[in-house]
C-alpha cells in the first residue's frame, strides 16, 4: 500500500502544464475538462517526463498519435492561472461567502445564454449548484448546467440581465388556499388517477351500490399511492386494494359461469363453489372487515 501511494504521489508531482485538465479537450474545443474525478490514471499518458490526463479513450488516442500538438509550445491554449479556474462550491462554502451575492441576481447564466437570452430563459439557480469564478459567485438550476459552466466559463460568465425581470416567486402555503385551490394544487393529480382507474375497471362490490363501491375504491387507491405515506402504509393499502378488486371481480365471474340449469359439483368450474361461497360471505360483512 505504501509503495502504491508513493507511486501515485510521484505521478502527481510530475503532472504536466495542464495539471488535472485534459489538454486535448482544451486544444480542440477550448473546454476545461477536469480529470481529477475519478482519480484513476486509466486515460493518462507520459510525454517528455510529464504525465497528462485525458477525459476519455478518444482524447487519449489523439494525444498518443500526436502528443506534440497538445503541449507547449504548439498547444493553442494554455491552462488559465489557478485564480482564473472555476471552482465548484459546496452549500457550506456558499454560506461561508456571506454577504457575497450571486451574480445575475441568482439566475442561471447557462440556462439564460443557451435559451438565447430570452425572457422565459431567466430561471433561478439554487445554492446546491454553485461555482466561484473570477471572485464571483454563480448558481445554476441543475448539475448539468453547472458542468457546462465549468467547461466553458468564459462563454457564460459576463452577461447582462434585461431591465425587465420576472416577478419574485414567493412560496404560498397550501393550507392558505381556498378549498378549490387546495384540491387543485394538493390532490388533483391523485384524484384524477383514482377516477381514471374507477372509470376503466367499473368495479362493483357485492351487496354495495355502484356509488359506494367507487368511493371505497378511490379511498383505497389514494391511500395505496400516497407519496407522503411510509412504504409500509402504501404496501398495506395496495394489498387491501387488490383484495377489494378481487371481491369486485366475483360478480362478473359468477355472471359468466352460472347457468339456469343445475350442474353437479363435478361439472362446475374448479373454483366456482369457492367463489360463490365467498360472494355470499360478503353479504353482512363490510369491505374493510372482508
Amino acid at each position: 500500500l505504501i509503495n502504491k501511494l508513493v507511486f501515485v504521489l510521484s505521478k502527481a508531482s510530475r503532472l504536466g502544464e495542464f495539471g488535472q485538465y485534459c489538454p486535448v479537450s482544451l486544444a480542440e474545443k477550448g473546454e476545461l475538462v477536469d480529470c481529477s474525478v475519478p482519480s484513476s490514471l486509466q486515460y493518462a499518458a507520459e510525454f517528455q517526463g510529464h504525465y497528462y490526463k485525458m477525459a476519455s479513450q478518444e482524447e487519449l488516442d489523439k494525444f498518443l498519435n500526436a502528443p506534440g500538438l497538445y503541449v507547449p509550445p504548439v498547444a493553442p491554449y494554455p491552462l488559465p492561472q489557478p485564480d482564473l479556474l472555476p471552482k465548484k462550491l459546496t452549500v457550506a462554502e456558499v454560506k461561508a461567502l456571506f454577504p457575497k451575492k450571486a451574480e445575475m441576481q441568482g439566475y442561471c447564466p447557462v440556462t439564460y445564454l443557451d435559451g438565447k437570452q430570452r425572457y422565459e430563459a431567466l430561471v433561478p439557480g439554487t445554492i446546491e449548484y454553485a461555482v466561484e469564478y473570477r471572485d464571483k459567485l454563480y448558481i445554476f438550476e441543475a448539475e448539468e448546467k453547472l458542468q457546462k459552466f465549468m467547461r466553458l466559463p468564459e462563454k457564460y460568465w459576463n452577461q447582462k440581465l434585461p431591465h425587465k425581470l420576472p416577478p419574485i416567486k414567493e412560496p404560498v402555503l397550501l393550507t392558505s388556499l381556498p378549498l378549490t385551490g387546495y384540491l387543485e394544487q394538493g390532490t388533483a393529480t391523485a384524484l384524477i388517477k383514482a377516477m381514471n382507474e374507477v372509470g376503466c375497471l367499473k368495479p362493483k362490490f357485492p351487496f354495495l351500490s355502484v356509488k359506494k363501491t367507487a368511493l371505497l375504491f378511490m379511498a383505497y387507491h389514494l391511500k395505496a399511492y400516497n407519496p407522503k405515506s411510509s412504504e409500509y402504509i402504501r404496501k398495506k393499502y395496495k394489498r387491501k386494494l387488490e383484495q377489494f378488486i378481487d371481491h369486485c371481480d366475483l360478480i362478473p365471474y359468477l355472471g359468466t359461469k352460472m347457468t339456469r340449469k343445475y350442474k353437479e359439483p363435478q361439472n362446475r368450474p374448479i373454483d366456482f363453489d369457492h367463489k360463490l361461497q365467498m360472494f355470499f360471505s360478503l353479504k353482512d360483512v363490510g369491505p374493510a372487515s372482508a
